[in-house]
């Protein structure tokens, strides 16, 4: 269910996907929704393009700890690609 900050309070939360199209993150809310998961989504700023980069914004999507590895699932499960932090090396 979607949750806002306070849901949350202290508890880490960790990024697990960014969608860039509205339809697309409703799509997601519906599949964590439906999967019982508690999530929290806001608006941020992303880089995208590949010979024009520019700043866009969308839909930060955030689970806790416990939840992290059944929210990649689900998004595997849709044919999704789950965030993963880039490797500074």
């Amino acid at each position: 269910m979607r949750r806002d900050d306070a849901y949350f309070e202290d508890e880490e939360l960790v990024l697990v996907y960014i969608a860039k199209r509205l339809r697309e993150a409703k799509k997601i809310e519906d599949m964590f929704d439906q999967g019982g998961l508690d999530y929290l989504v806001e608006p941020d700023r992303y880089r995208g393009g590949v010979l024009f980069v520019r700043e866009l914004i969308g839909a930060f999507f955030y689970v806790g700890e416990d939840d992290v590895e059944t929210a990649r699932n689900h998004l595997r499960a849709a044919g999704l690609k789950p965030y993963a932090p880039e490797d500074p090396s």
